[in-house]
């Protein structure tokens, strides 16, 4: 689940080299570590958070259940999310320049703001929307200027892909707990569309990576190495059969958010792949 935190940051890195042929290496070790601790504290934290509510108590692998121990889960995630950030400081300290850290902190607070009192928007239906900023726009666009000091239309478009197919995984992780959901008054597209509506939107979100990547190749604002991504093609593919064909029954569905994982994972080091290979 960890590679939502690492894609983004490969494929705005890879951005930057492609434009400029230059790599700091320290820097991209730095950040890639720094973005691993603090999902790791928004994962942590959504577990304390989703306890309070109830809505969590039919997930077996929520670490508060695990444990036990709530206030343990909250000051290991926090201790997490200050290590993380002390990283994105030290990229700032070297850079002279506070842009890196300002576009992080906004993600975090839009992090905090998806599960956090007294917010919780994401029981509002907005999880999809902050996930796509935060792992788009904001995250792709820090780890360009975290190599370049600049900005790129190249990299905000190659973010768009890549917060579209991380919300994905978002939307899938509803399909088996729509119930619970509902319950707990979480209202996330699932519960909003129902299961059915929801699952015949999943070929036009996967389509969209690969028609918009097209479409940026044929106007020169993507490499043609960048058309590796259809590699990926086929777990898109095995998403929306499986969903289609399980989208109600909640035992099998359940393991859906993985095969977006998978499409998440190798769509983005694919995509950043070509960027790399542009000559």
């Amino acid at each position: 689940m960890y590679s939502v935190a690492v894609i983004p940051i490969w494929v705005g890195t890879a951005v930057a080299f492609a434009e400029t042929k230059t790599l700091h290496i320290l820097t991209l070790v730095t950040f890639l570590a720094s973005a691993v601790l603090i999902v790791a504290w928004e994962n942590l934290s959504n577990d304390v958070f989703d306890a309070e509510t109830g809505v969590d108590q039919n997930k077996p692998h929520s670490l508060v259940n695990l444990t036990g121990n709530r206030p343990l889960i909250f000051w290991i995630g926090n201790g997490f999310l200050g290590l993380g950030v002390l990283g994105i400081l030290t990229i700032a300290w070297w850079q002279q320049d506070l842009t890196v850290l300002g576009l992080v902190l906004l993600c975090c607070a839009l992090g905090y703001s998806y599960q956090g009192p007294p917010f919780r928007l994401g029981y509002q239906g907005w999880g999809e929307l902050i996930c796509f900023i935060c792992f788009g726009p904001l995250a792709v666009a820090a780890a360009y200027y975290s190599q370049t000091q600049q900005w790129s239309m190249v990299a905000l478009s190659a973010s768009v892909l890549v917060g579209t197919v991380t919300s994905l995984i978002l939307f899938c992780s509803h399909f088996h707990q729509g119930k619970d959901d509902l319950a707990a008054g979480k209202r996330s597209p699932i519960v909003r569309l129902g299961t059915a509506k929801a699952a015949q939107l999943l070929p036009w979100i996967c389509g969209s990576l690969y028609a918009l990547t097209a479409l940026w190749v044929r106007l020169h604002i993507f490499p043609m190495w960048t058309l590796l991504i259809f590699a990926s093609l086929p777990f898109a593919v095995q998403l929306c059969r499986h969903v289609l064909a399980n989208h109600d029954r909640p035992e099998l569905v359940r393991n859906c958010k993985f095969i977006a994982v998978a499409l998440h994972f190798w769509s983005g080091l694919l995509l950043g792949a070509g960027f790399m290979l542009t000559p």
